[in-house]
């Protein structure tokens, strides 16, 4: 049995902070990290980086100057074809097999500001996305022969009411509307997967993995939003140590900072 940290990561930009993610990586030590928004093409990406970090084994999904995402392993990894997800196949999705299990990488779709998708091709290409997720996670759910499955990534949606700073206030704001937060549910119930934060914390506890960069400070405001998730299936939760399940939220804090922290757990792996 192989033990390893998986962290998750909505970097904004992996060439502007990667001594950030180079730090990151020296302390907390994570087998697999996932990053979205990496924001680059896969030529530019920092792989010497990652090599010197420990991380040698790399897969990347990259565009130019947005969206992209990538995972980066200790161990080695084979690339599988990605979730068919994004109508526009912007770098939204990369998978792979690693250490026994599959994982799923995904960046969905903020949605910009308008929640209406007859006037908001951004809002309605988010909903078209997030069904494509229900189906796609449905469909493998009905499959007898599959390998654990670990889904990570910037969802983009925040789905309980204490996963955001206001359940009240929020409702009509894109990423914690009822469509959406629906929407969200669906893909978990039919697709048979576990929330790993909810089962480690109660639904009563404020959890959060996002502050806008508009609050002028973001610790005194707290108003944060939990856009980033980590979620297994019915053979990969049994893996998780729920116990380990943290939310890194210092990582917002300091120079250069993203808007999301890190999120990682930890995986008892065949």
């Amino acid at each position: 049995m192989t033990r390893l940290s998986l962290a998750t990561w909505n970097i904004n930009s992996v060439r502007l902070r990667i001594d950030r993610v180079s730090a990151f990586i020296k302390r907390e030590k994570p087998d697999i990290l996932c990053l979205q928004e990496i924001k680059c093409q896969e030529a530019e990406y920092p792989l010497k980086a990652f090599e010197k970090a420990g991380l040698p084994h790399v897969a990347i999904a990259g565009q130019k100057g947005m969206h992209g995402v990538a995972i980066a392993s200790r161990h080695p990894i084979e690339r599988l074809d990605p979730p068919p997800f994004c109508q526009h196949n912007h770098a939204r999705a990369v998978a792979v097999k690693v250490a026994g299990f599959e994982l799923h990488n995904l960046y969905v779709p903020a949605g910009a500001d308008i929640p209406d998708p007859a006037v908001n091709d951004k809002f309605a290409h988010k909903l078209d996305f997030v069904e494509r997720m229900r189906a796609y996670y449905a469909a493998r759910a009905r499959k007898k022969s599959v390998p654990p499955l670990f889904i990570v990534g910037d969802i983009n949606i925040a789905p309980h009411e204490n996963d955001v700073w206001s359940h009240r206030q929020l409702l009509t704001v894109v990423s914690h509307t009822p469509v959406e937060t629906d929407g969200l549910m669906r893909i978990l119930e039919d697709g048979k997967l576990t929330d790993i934060a909810r089962v480690r914390h109660p639904p009563e506890e404020k959890l959060y993995t996002w502050w806008s960069y508009r609050a002028a400070d973001w610790q005194a405001s707290n108003r944060g939003r939990r856009l980033d998730h980590i979620w297994a299936d019915r053979t990969g939760a049994p893996m998780v140590d729920l116990a380990s399940y943290r939310i890194h939220t210092k990582e917002r804090g300091g120079e250069k900072p993203s808007d999301h922290v890190p999120v990682s757990v930890t995986i008892d792996a065949v």
